[in-house]
This record gives C-alpha cells, structure tokens and sequence, in this order.
C-alpha cells in the first residue's frame, strides 16, 4: 500500500516522475551529442531513423504513436530527413491519405555507421549495473510502462 505523506515531505529526489525524466533527458541528451556533433541530427530525426530502422516501413502517424513526439515534431523531422536524402516517403498503396516512410540506402548506411556509437554509449551508461540488474532494470521499466499504456 503507498504510503501517504504531507506535502511539506515532498522531495523531488524521490518523487519517481522527477527521477526518471531527468535521468531520460540526461540519457537523451548524451546520445544527441554524438549524433548531432558528427552527423547533424536532433532528437526527432534520430527517433525516426531507429524507428525505420527498426521496422522498415511506417507512416507519420505509427512513429508519432510509437515515439509519442506531436505531429509537427515528426513532421519536421521527417521533411528534414528526407531533404538530406535519408529518408523516402511514398503515398500509401492501401490509404491515399498517408505516406509510408522508409530510409533510403544513404539512411541506412548511416544507421549502420551511428548503431555501433549509440550501443557502445548504452553500454557505457549500463556499465556500473550487473548484466542481472540490467534485466532487472528492464523488466521493471516493463512492469512500470504497462498500466500506462494507452489501449
């Protein structure tokens, strides 16, 4: 049962919200110094080139629901991408009014070239963790995001 305290006990160190946007914007800002420094991106547009590399194909809206980013951000992020020649958008075969996205050959050798990097950052952040509290870590955040999800 959650224990109940006055609001003069509220400490933002343990308050779990505070703790873990802080520790995502830190992580997020960390990998956006390596991609943004020796390649350009932001934020927004590595998130759509992971998300296309993860799954080849997908339109606007599947990467604004899969990031959770508003329509304009990926919107953006898109045009800027495919304006660099990493990304091609298509009119949807099956739904006229969506473009399916995916990345271009230069798209994808730049995933091949930033994945190695941004693990290789992952790993350094994961570091001071066992490989037990690294599943640990996961299966919580699991257990954690789950009632949260949007059905």
């Amino acid at each position: 049962m959650a224990e109940h305290r006055s609001s003069a006990d509220f400490d933002l160190e343990h308050f779990l919200p505070y703790r873990l946007d802080r520790l995502a914007d830190r992580v997020s800002e960390a990998l956006a110094r390596l991609y943004e420094h020796e390649h350009g991106l932001n934020v927004a547009q590595w998130r759509v080139l992971a998300w296309l590399h993860h799954q080849p194909q997908m339109t606007a809206k599947q990467i604004r629901d899969a990031t959770r980013m508003d329509k304009a951000r990926v919107s953006r992020a898109v045009q800027a991408l495919e304006g660099r020649g990493l990304v091609w958008r298509r009119p949807s075969p099956h739904d006229q009014r969506w473009h399916d996205l995916r990345l271009s050959e230069a798209g994808q050798q730049l995933m091949a070239e930033l994945i190695p990097r941004v693990r290789e950052r992952e790993a350094q952040l994961l570091a001071p963790l066992t490989a037990q509290e690294r599943e640990q870590l996961l299966e919580m955040m699991a257990r954690l995001e789950h009632p949260l999800q949007e059905d």
